[in-house]
């Protein structure tokens, strides 16, 4: 497949859609903010409508690296980190940092995706997928992050849609 590719996130069915040219070509379980939609920084809530991807970080990081603030710490997850760190909201394997393309709605002032550090990324596997469950990023498992950190780039647009 070689057209033009883009992301659908459906909060109401937590599914992040891949399409190729408009047409699914594959569809992943996801988890977005267990605080439901909303562009309000500080809100730990999923921003909604048109995003880009800004950047893709990570490449050649091993499955399960840990980040913070976008950048490896140089631990792999295991149940063993989680429980000597259980504040933590882990951030695993790749990072898709996205921007919003709405002024006043997801971009630019109190509503700036890019700015609240909106992400899809990795989630340990013991978080369940189709279960509202993070801070406002999207989360997926690391099989299905993996194979999309390839099949995307930079520029690539995300559009995330609520009822």
């Amino acid at each position: 497949m070689t057209g033009k590719r883009s992301l659908r996130v459906q909060v109401a069915d937590q599914s992040l859609h891949w399409l190729e040219d408009g047409e699914t070509y594959r569809i992943s379980p996801c988890s977005t903010a267990a605080r439901g939609v909303g562009e309000r920084r500080g809100s730990e809530q999923t921003p909604r409508g048109r995003h880009v991807i800004r950047a893709c970080i990570g490449a050649g990081c091993a499955a399960g690296s840990v980040f913070v603030g976008r950048r490896p710490t140089g631990e792999l997850w295991t149940p063993q980190l989680a429980a000597q760190y259980p504040e933590r909201d882990w951030i695993l394997t790749r990072i898709l940092w996205l921007s919003g393309l709405q002024p006043g709605f997801n971009r630019l002032h109190e509503v700036d995706s890019m700015r609240r550090y909106i992400y899809i990324h990795a989630t340990p596997p013991t978080e369940p997928m189709g279960v509202p469950r993070s801070h406002g990023c999207i989360r997926l498992h690391d099989g299905e992050l993996l194979a999309l950190f390839d099949w995307v780039r930079p520029g690539c647009e995300v559009e995330i849609v609520a009822p």
